[in-house]
């Protein structure tokens, strides 16, 4: 098989120089062959060997997939795995696989060019938590059987809550006793055990067994059902602003932990302590609640609930609201001792701090005429305290005033929620009560001495000395001019009506600036006085212009402000009532309202409170059961857009949502388990979307799967508070177990996944029975026919197609079956009809075979019964 191509030369080879020579391989069979060639160099023999090698295929496969750790999330996994073909020619491979965990592997067998790689996708589902450990057997050629093995671990998703100094897991936080209207907090660490991210919420389980909302657990169950006013008044408490959790929702990433601040917010409780107008230690309330922390998006509550797993992520919260029990004695109206200016009387109270529990911080308001001493401190648990009140006027007269005593707490800060600032929670009032009186003072009355001063007696012998302080500024005795005629001259009669007559006696007060409107006369002649106005000090002639225009103006401008004001609410109020539907009334007259109870707008208030943006506020079990089930979520199944068109639309479905925005948003079910479906139909199940938000949201399907390709909607605006659902068609087109994912999108941005569980299967038809027995009929002649009927049934999702053939033998058939052939619809029966003709050589025994059109087949038997009678 090999050919040597060359020319010896005839004359010794020169140094430097060569000889080429050519061998030639043409095989005459796949197989290879060895040679040698003789090479004779003057006396020497050289061996060349010759090796003909025919073109093979080398493959190559990776000896292991290795899924590693993921998440038990009804998601299907895809690992892809090479063969690759170092040789020259095409090898074949093909791969099988019998192992216990459902692997979809594509494809199973194949070819591999040369100098080239064939990739292999092999699926693993994430439906229940376990250890794969796999082997797949890979048929190469050339090389055998080869195995891969394929690895992996599937764990559920655990968010752990964990204390912040010891790191154990912790089940219960016990807040301990809390004044009304104070708040404490404390910190717990949420940690994410799973491989992949995930977002959380939290929610407040306020109708959990065992949870209790304002109740006094020391009290016996007798004494709590008789305070029927404080069950009345805990039933419509809102829970969620009793609890707040910051943050109320957030991501954690693989492994990761996070600091959550939990707060025991007595604001409700001081409200009902107020309102009730009691003070005693029997209004101590117990409160204790259940927070759930729940992974949101991707519908992991369905998938928790389906699953049946335990609720690991739930924390019990305990805590107890007491009043301020803070007695004065002396109290609460305290009397002082009458007293005179300068001095000052004081009275011993004894603060005691009844509280078996926490000690309590004071601190008393300033007031006039009283001082406290100490003005702040803290009393103990069951302890007492001595305060002096002092009572030191500084003017004569009786004082009763209203001693506020303030007691210091711990408030959450509304701007920052995670600081806790000390504010007054609870206010005391006290009645001080004192009476200054004034100190009387003997006259003593010395003779004049001959100057007659400006107040005296009749004689104006006695001076009173010593009646009081005089003031600073000098005595001005002025009224109207024209009040008085005694001894008005003759030419000042006809005087103005504004002039202003002076005392004699106010010299000192004459001498100063005036005022230029003012005129003075004296009091008897009315003569014009001097009135002497200061330039200095004085408005000048432009300066009192530009004062009373500048107020001209301002008054001016107020008043415009005003009618356009009013111009504005009655333009308001006629395009109110400028409608097709208004008839003329007037709001509210002559109309009844309707009786709303203090439930019904509580109700209202939460749900409101729940759909609300507020991502402070906590979201509770009750009212996301209550919006589940109230009437304002309507069904709308036609009539969607397919992409937001209104720019209200646009502006909801380009929002990002929250974690718990996400936790409002319900697609399912997680998994569509079709069944039992026939090749090549169709069947139908339900996509359900839920949208309780308060905006739009866009639902986006992004399907690659041929079976489904048959799905028409694969986009769908839901406006808010409506449910609806996208129909999802199945088609198979190869028989086995069909288990594939298809994602969703949410806003374009938010992913989620929905599981397609089915099991393609051929057209089947059922008998009721195998074997049946002809009788005769009563009443029937002898001879005649004997009949029975048998029922084909069809459990599949398709029409088939039928044929009764009978078994002949060699003493023939005696029996027939009507309709022989035709067709079963879906999930419906078909009766048929067996008869047997009666003769002196008919069997009494014969078979029918159904054969099913594309699908199996099925023997029936049937027996005569026959009677001889004598």
């Amino acid at each position: 098989q090999f050919k040597l191509i060359v020319e010896n030369p005839e004359k010794p080879v020169a140094p430097g120089l060569q000889v080429t020579a050519f061998v030639e391989y043409c095989p005459e069979s796949a197989e290879d062959v060895e040679d040698r060639m003789l090479l004779l160099v003057e006396d020497d023999i050289i061996s060349i060997p010759l090796l003909g090698l025919i073109p093979s295929c080398h493959l190559e496969i990776e000896s292991e997939i290795n899924f590693g750790a993921v998440i038990a999330n009804n998601k299907i996994i895809t690992k892809k795995i090479n063969i690759s073909n170092h040789g020259l020619s095409s090898g074949m491979f093909e791969i099988s696989y019998d192992g216990d965990v459902l692997l979809n592997i594509e494809p199973t067998s194949g070819v591999v060019e040369p100098k080239s790689v064939k990739r292999v996708n092999v699926d693993i589902c994430t439906d229940v938590p376990r250890i794969i450990k796999e082997v797949i057997k890979v048929e190469l050629e050339g090389r055998g059987c080869t195995q891969v093995w394929v690895k992996g671990t599937v764990v559920e998703q655990v968010l752990k809550i964990l204390g912040v100094s010891c790191g154990n897991t912790l089940e219960c936080i016990n807040f301990g006793p809390v004044y009304f209207g104070c708040s404490k907090t404390e910190q717990i660490s949420l940690y994410n055990e799973s491989p992949e991210s995930m977002n959380w919420v939290a929610v407040l389980e306020d109708n959990a067994l065992g949870g209790e909302v304002g109740t006094d657990l020391q009290r016996s169950a007798d004494a709590a059902l008789q305070d029927l006013s404080l069950k009345t008044s805990t039933r419509h408490v809102d829970v969620s602003t009793l609890i707040l959790c910051i943050p109320s929702q957030g991501t954690l990433l693989p492994y990761e932990k996070s600091l959550v601040t939990l707060c025991f917010n007595c604001e409700f409780c001081r409200n009902f302590k107020r309102d009730s107008g009691r003070n005693d230690p029997s209004l101590k309330q117990d409160y204790v609640l259940f927070l759930r922390f729940e992974a949101a998006g991707n519908n992991a509550a369905y998938l928790q609930a389906l699953m049946n797993r335990p609720h690991d992520t739930e924390l019990a919260l305990t805590g107890s609201g007491v009043p301020v029990m803070l007695t004065f004695n002396p109290g609460p109206a305290i009397n002082f001792m009458n007293c005179f200016p300068g001095e000052q009387t004081q009275v011993l109270c004894t603060l005691k701090n009844e509280s078996e529990s926490l000690p309590v911080t004071f601190s008393f308001r300033k007031t006039a005429h009283f001082n406290v001493s100490p003005e702040k401190g803290k009393i103990g648990e069951r302890s007492a305290k001595d305060v002096i009140f002092t009572f030191s006027p500084h003017q004569i007269g009786t004082f009763k005033v209203k001693q506020v005593v303030d007691i210091i707490g711990t408030i959450l800060e509304k701007s920052s929620l995670r600081i806790l600032k000390t504010k007054s929670i609870h206010q005391i009032y006290l009645s001080f009560i004192g009476v200054c009186k004034s100190k009387r003072k003997n006259i003593v009355f010395k003779v004049n001495p001959g100057i007659t001063p400006m107040v005296s007696n009749e004689t104006g012998q006695f001076v009173a000395d010593g009646t009081g302080q005089y003031s600073d500024t000098a005595p001005v005795a002025i009224l109207k001019s024209t009040q008085t005629h005694i001894h008005t001259h003759q030419t000042n009669r006809s005087c103005e009506s504004d002039a202003l007559t002076a005392f004699p006696n106010d010299r000192a007060a004459s001498i100063r600036s005036g005022e230029r409107n003012k005129t003075y006369r004296t009091i008897f002649t009315k003569t014009d006085r001097y009135n002497y106005i200061d330039p200095e000090f004085t408005y000048t002639d432009s300066e009192r212009l530009s004062k009373e225009a500048h107020k001209e103006y301002y008054t001016d401008f107020i008043s415009s402000l005003r009618q356009r004001r009013l111009q504005r609410h009655a333009s308001r109020q006629f395009y109110i009532y400028n409608n097709s539907m208004n008839i003329g009334l007037k709001p509210a007259e002559g109309l009844v309202s309707p009786k709303i109870s203090v439930a019904d707008l509580h109700k209202e208030k939460l749900e409101f409170e729940m759909l609300s943006s507020d991502e402070n506020c906590l979201l509770n079990s009750q009212i996301l059961a209550t919006i589940n089930s109230r009437s304002s979520i309507k069904a709308i199944w036609c009539g969607l857009n397919a992409v937001p068109s209104s720019t209200q639309e646009k502006e909801d479905c380009s929002l990002t949502l929250t974690s718990k925005q996400l936790h409002q948003v319900l697609i399912g079910p997680p998994t569509m388990d079709f069944g039992d479906v026939c090749l090549y139909s169709t069947t139908t199940r339900k996509l359900h979307i839920i949208n309780k938000l308060l905006i739009h949201i866009w639902i986006q399907l992004e399907i690659e799967m041929d079976e489904l390709q048959q799905t028409s909607l694969l986009s769908q605006v839901v406006p808010p508070c409506t449910k609806t659902h996208i129909p999802i068609v199945f088609e198979p087109s190869t028989l086995g177990i069909f288990k594939r994912s298809f994602t969703y999108t949410i806003n374009n941005q938010h992913p989620g996944h929905v599981l397609v569980v089915a099991k393609a299967v051929s057209v089947e038809l059922q008998l009721s029975a195998e074997e049946v027995i002809l009788n005769p009929v009563p009443g029937y002649l002898a001879g005649t026919e004997f009949r029975t009927t048998v029922s084909i049934c069809n459990p599949r999702n398709h029409p088939a197609a039928f044929t009764w053939k009978p078994t002949v033998t060699d003493r023939g058939t005696a029996f027939s079956i009507q309709p022989s052939k035709g067709f079963v619809e879906a999930y419906s029966d078909l009766e048929c009809e067996v008869v047997w003709q009666p003769g002196f050589n008919s069997p009494e025994a014969g078979e029918f075979n159904l054969h099913v059109h594309k699908g199996n087949k099925i023997n029936l038997k049937c027996f005569v019964k026959v009677r001889i009678h004598t």
